[in-house]
């Protein structure tokens, strides 16, 4: 059974009510190759409600994500959810993104239930075609970096701070793109993550509000974020 505090995530597709957020419509051109991938995006936490919260959000409640390695050729250093290209062999999508958790988390699939599949979402730069996996996290088990060359960290990341409006902000990129972004645990979450996350936040029940006139210069962001000196 779905737990009560993720009703909503797991029946209404993301949204953007302040219309603040690029990823969700983002679609392949017609016509165009694309590669099909998946992204797991695993909530954790009790499966009980907290009565006094927003949206009954359990206090313990959380989500997995990855920071790439600084090494990598696409997305060095980026913060993701666990996930990636599909296998031949994979029966689906729910298939390539538990394996692919497996693979860089090291998390055992028989404890998660996934709860839905949203639609995809076109990544530009890599030609990848990427379905969403929201899923809850019945039974956890020990996590970590499997492969150093393809992540630096594995966290389960509070919900809780994540919400915190003092670490919401948008984030502006040289290259053109503006979106949501989200500063915790020391680290940039943005792009296409931080776009799905604000997404389903937005339909949650948890979300407080956020100010999105907060516009922030990513080189600017981040090398505050890496030298702890934040620029007056």
């Amino acid at each position: 059974m779905t737990p009560y505090w993720l009703r909503h995530v797991s029946t209404v597709l993301p949204s953007d009510p302040h219309r603040v957020n690029p990823v969700l419509d983002r679609r392949a051109p017609s016509g165009i190759p694309v590669r099909p991938a998946a992204v797991l995006v695993l909530f954790g936490g009790s499966s009980e409600p907290d009565p006094l919260a927003r949206g009954g959000l359990p206090a313990d409640a959380d989500v997995l994500l990855t920071q790439r390695a600084p090494t990598m050729r696409q997305h060095s250093g980026q913060v993701a959810f666990p996930g990636g290209a599909a296998d031949p062999e994979d029966d689906g999508p729910i298939a390539t993104a538990l394996r692919e958790a497996q693979e860089e988390t090291g998390l055992d699939p028989a404890g998660v239930r996934p709860l839905t599949v949203l639609p995809e979402i076109f990544i530009p730069p890599s030609g990848f075609d990427v379905t969403p996996v929201v899923a809850f996290w019945e039974k956890p088990t020990p996590i970590g970096v499997v492969d150093p060359r393809e992540a630096a960290r594995v966290v389960r990341v509070s919900l809780h701070d994540l919400l915190d409006p003092d670490n919401r902000f948008q984030i502006r990129h040289e290259r053109g793109y503006q979106g949501p972004a989200f500063l915790v645990d020391d680290m940039l979450v943005w792009g296409f993550t931080a776009g799905i996350l604000a997404g389903l936040f937005a339909v949650s029940g948890w979300e407080i509000e956020w100010d999105h006139t907060d516009i922030r210069d990513f080189d600017v962001t981040l090398a505050e974020l890496e030298t702890g000196v934040v620029e007056p």
